[in-house]
């Protein structure tokens, strides 16, 4: 919808200033066209269209600057004086050659006054407005009392008095009318106008939608991208040890990719005194001779740290890595810049991408599960309460009748019970401060409660952080395996092991059941979407028999973890 022509914003030249609205210079000439042929049926006389000629000189500052906090009300108190003046004279010269009255010779001018105070009310200047009412006023006073008709004839006639206070009056009323109308367009064209956050929001998922349909699958991936972007610097630089690390917020950084013979706890903390946290500070390429990792190597190292900048917002730091001195000159440092310069624009567009799914992910699944806490599972307790009620009034001899109905009873409660657990599920993400093995835990620890199962936690999770992104689908897949454990293994242990130490982590689920090749089939549909949502973070789904029985789940992301990786492990049984 476009918004009326009142409430918009004035058009301008390439050098900031309004420009003229057609429509308003149009309208100006019409009036004053109609003045001028008013002016000669009135005089006959071609020499006073002088002052039509005024009144265009008068009006050019009010055509090209109209809202000009000088020029615009300068040109339109001009208009209003000549038009006083020259009201007074072609009311004299009517008179004195006789073809018509002083008021109706009055008239042939006074019609152009409506113009400056009509549009000085619709760019909401009403005391402007107000105040050139006022100069006409005087000035038409004034006008008639120095014309070549007499006081003694102008008294006697009274048309030119007369006439002033009717067109003063008119325009009084005109005034009125505009700001009306003024304010009326304004609150309709709000009122009609959509939210403007809303309405940009709409803008830019139109064109995201646009674009993503043009770009290959895994183009707005941002792991995928990082992992390309490392393999070509690879190619233009020696490097042992390399990095892509982006913002998790609360002033740490996460790794997307890395490469090398070992993995490297690298330094993910922003107010470190590090050439990472100097990089992302400055947005200049930093280089430093000792590595950037929490435990130094000893022996020479060259490090250089490229912050990926994408207009004026660092997105991510490029870190490299070399087991020699001197590695990253100048000439080397412009080859790499010149590669990260187009990466850091294509990691913004898949970062973006990443938190627009998962805000749209968690407000759908937020969604669903107001839905069927406020639908399905309130229809069930009131069934629930009905079959208790119908239990209470059954006579004594309807005992078979009261068996059937107390089996129904548990099948409800059942059901309630399942979908309890999928609110839960639903609902439940990884706190920002709690990290993934808390949440993981928690719902093990939930479902076990609910289910008699005895649940035995290994939790091994590093300081650093994945990917919210990734931290929620790796938390997905854990409750999917449990959640299958639950419904159609027959278990009663569950095994939860969560290793994390960015960018790996391994999630494994077992149980002690009937083993998968017995379980129910549509607990095959949890398998698929366990696999689809490992392969979005580049992960690997296994799922193994365990001996002696059950079923083994896990997900692994990313490469080995360190061979010098020292962690304290939590083993903690429960259950009920």
């Amino acid at each position: 919808m476009l918004p009326s022509p009142v409430a918009a914003r004035p058009r301008t030249r390439p050098h900031g200033q309004p420009r003229p609205h057609p429509l308003a210079v149009a309208a100006r000439l019409v009036v004053l066209a109609l003045v001028a042929v008013l002016t000669l049926i009135t005089t006959r006389e071609v020499e006073q269209l002088r002052w039509i000629g005024l009144l265009a000189v008068a009006g050019i500052p009010a055509v090209l600057a109209p809202r000009h906090a000088v020029l615009g009300p300068l040109g339109r108190f001009a208009e209003v004086i000549i038009v006083g003046l020259a009201a007074g004279k072609v009311a004299a010269e009517a008179q004195i050659q006789g073809t018509l009255g002083s008021g109706l010779g009055a008239e042939a001018m006074l019609p152009y006054l409506a113009v400056p105070l009509t549009v000085a009310t619709l760019y909401r200047r009403t005391r402007e407005a107000l105040a050139l009412l006022g100069v006409a006023a005087v000035t038409l006073t004034f006008g008639g009392a120095v014309t070549e008709v007499s006081d003694e004839r102008l008294i006697t006639d009274g048309g030119y008095l007369l006439a002033c206070a009717q067109w003063l009056i008119l325009a009084a009323v005109g005034i009125t009318a505009a700001g009306t109308l003024q304010r009326v367009l304004q609150a309709r064209g709000e009122g009609n106008r959509p939210p403007q956050p809303y309405a940009e929001a709409t803008r830019l998922l139109t064109q995201l939608r646009s674009v993503a349909r043009q770009l290959p699958g895994a183009t707005l991936d941002p792991g995928g991208i990082a992992e390309h972007l490392l393999d070509e610097l690879r190619t233009i630089t020696r490097t042992e040890r390399a990095a892509v690390l982006t913002a998790s917020g609360g002033g740490r950084l996460v790794v997307l990719a890395q490469t090398g013979a070992d993995r490297v706890d690298w330094e993910t903390t922003l107010d470190a005194d590090s050439a990472i946290a100097d990089a992302w500070a400055s947005q200049q390429p930093q280089t430093a001779h000792r590595s950037q990792a929490r435990s130094h190597r000893k022996g020479d190292v060259s490090a250089l740290v490229v912050p990926l900048v994408a207009g004026v917002r660092t997105v991510g730091l490029v870190t490299l890595e070399a087991d020699v001195t001197n590695a990253y000159p100048s000439s080397v440092v412009g080859r790499v810049t010149a590669v990260t310069g187009p990466a850091a624009l294509r990691l913004e567009a898949a970062l973006l991408f990443d938190e627009v799914r998962s805000l749209a992910t968690n407000e759908e699944r937020q969604r669903l599960a107001r839905e069927i806490h406020d639908g399905v599972a309130q229809e069930l307790v009131m069934v629930g309460y009905g079959i208790d009620n119908a239990l209470a009034l059954l006579p004594e001899e309807a005992k078979e009748s009261g068996e059937e109905l107390r089996t129904l009873r548990g099948e409800v409660t059942r059901v309630i019970t399942e979908l309890r657990l999928s609110l839960f599920e639903l609902r439940s993400e990884v706190d920002r401060h709690g990290g993934l093995a808390a949440a993981i835990s928690e719902y093990a620890r939930q479902v076990g409660a609910s289910a008699g199962l005895r649940v035995h936690y290994t939790l091994d999770e590093s300081t650093a952080r994945l990917p919210a992104a990734t931290e929620a689908e790796l938390l997905r897949i854990a409750q999917e395996a449990i959640t299958n454990a639950r419904k159609h293994a027959g278990a009663s242990n569950l095994w939860v092991t969560c290793a994390v130490d960015p960018p790996y982590a391994q999630i494994e689920v077992s149980d002690d059941g009937q083993g998968i090749a017995d379980q129910r089939p549509d607990g095959r549909y949890g398998l698929a979407i366990m696999a689809e949502r490992a392969e979005r973070i580049r992960g690997r789904l296994e799922i193994r028999p365990r001996h002696p029985s059950g079923t083994t789940v896990a997900v692994v992301l990313g490469s080995s973890p360190r061979r010098d990786s020292v962690r304290d492990s939590v083993n903690a049984p429960e259950g009920e």
